[in-house]
């Protein structure tokens, strides 16, 4: 899945929006009902940075520094009890993962972060072939998929059936010292990207992106509206769905779902997933009830309507409809394996697509951006 930038897409403009200098905007869809409109894009760049992006950042480098703390405890002291708390440390920070994978702009845009730190499958022929050797080089393009949290699922649950299992077999050897070390070469990675990421943040990304405000397409709001877009469209609804689900292939790959190796888990993380990207659409801060300026209060500021109808509130509902179909689903992995064709999680995966055209077709027309990345798969 990769983001191509050599072409625009061109989609049919309705309405018209600006900043905060104002514009005049026909709203319902009418030419007799022409208002002034005015809407502070940077306010809402504000928010996204300073409630949402920064502090989900910073919960998961908490959560990343807590998973390396339960690595040294369980490395000093290989029991079951400490494999238990290590592996629990490590869906925890998994989980917030979700919260920042789609905040790729910036930062993490110019390191590659989201691959760096979530490509599955694992490669776990390579990763074994790391821990026999000893000779590997992390930071290489090649070995993106035998780190992250994909390496570490192979690791912690998919060697043995069982902790007690998997602990006698890190006891003590080459193999185990070897296992333990690529282990905290894994989370040293992953921390020293997430400590670029976030002091890029701190430093002068924040107030480039804020200042950024204007309504052209290499601005803040065009860029990042484009680059949510692209994280729902292909990471949230191809890559933890569709793509297992064999909607673009044609053949169901079940091996190719997150987590696959603690399959119970798949389901979770596209939930916490979606939860982020609607809780970012309505401008919620991280961690709180409040909300300030966002993707919705801009279309209710437009008064922008689909077929008579409040079009943030349509997406929202669309969001709560997705939600309500993959929260019915047993693990993605059983619905996949268990069922010629998987019926019920194809029907889930449709509520989920409906709302790429909302998202990429009505929201992007009514505030007068252009999609900037082009795809295969249709909308």
């Amino acid at each position: 899945m990769r983001k191509y930038w050599w072409a625009s897409i061109v989609v049919a403009l309705v309405v018209w929006a600006c900043s905060s200098d104002g514009s005049t905007d026909p709203v319902g869809g009418t030419d007799d009902d022409d208002v002034t409109v005015t809407f502070d894009r940077g306010a809402m760049l504000v928010n996204w940075a300073d409630n949402i992006i920064l502090p989900s950042y910073k919960a998961f480098e908490t959560e990343l520094s807590s998973l390396n703390s339960a690595y040294e405890a369980f490395s000093q002291d290989r029991t079951v009890d400490n494999l238990v708390a290590f592996r629990s440390a490590w869906v925890d920070a998994y989980t917030a993962w979700q919260t920042v994978s789609m905040f790729e702009i910036g930062p993490a845009e110019s390191i590659g972060y989201r691959l760096q730190m979530n490509t599955y499958p694992a490669d776990t022929d390579l990763i074994d072939s790391h821990i026999s050797s000893g000779n590997y080089d992390l930071a290489l393009p090649a070995n993106r998929d035998s780190k992250g949290f994909p390496a570490l699922d192979y690791l912690l649950n998919g060697l043995e059936a069982d902790d007690i299992s998997l602990v006698a077999r890190w006891e003590s050897g080459v193999e185990a010292d070897n296992t333990m070390e690529y282990i905290g070469d894994l989370l040293e990675d992953m921390t020293a990207l997430t400590t670029d990421v976030v002091s890029g943040w701190e430093g002068s990304y924040r107030n480039t992106f804020v200042n950024s405000d204007g309504s052209s397409a290499t601005a803040s709001v065009d860029r990042y509206v484009n680059d949510f877009i692209f994280y729902y469209e292909k990471f949230l609804r191809a890559g933890k769905m569709g793509i297992p689900l064999g909607v673009f292939s044609g053949t169901p790959a079940p091996n190719t779902i997150e987590v696959y190796h603690k399959p119970d888990l798949s389901k979770a993380m596209f939930l916490a997933g979606l939860k982020a990207v609607q809780d970012f659409f309505n401008g919620k801060h991280f961690g709180s009830a409040t909300t300030g300026e966002s993707l919705a209060s801009y279309l209710d500021e437009l008064n922008t309507v689909k077929e008579g109808d409040d079009l943030a509130q349509l997406i929202n509902d669309q969001f709560n409809e997705a939600r309500n179909m993959v929260t019915a689903l047993g693990t993605f992995k059983d619905e996949i394996e268990n069922n010629s064709p998987p019926t019920n999680m194809l029907l889930a995966y449709d509520e989920v697509q409906r709302v790429v055209p909302m998202l990429k077709v009505d929201m992007v027309s009514a505030m007068s951006i252009s999609i900037d990345f082009v795809d295969a798969d249709g909308d």
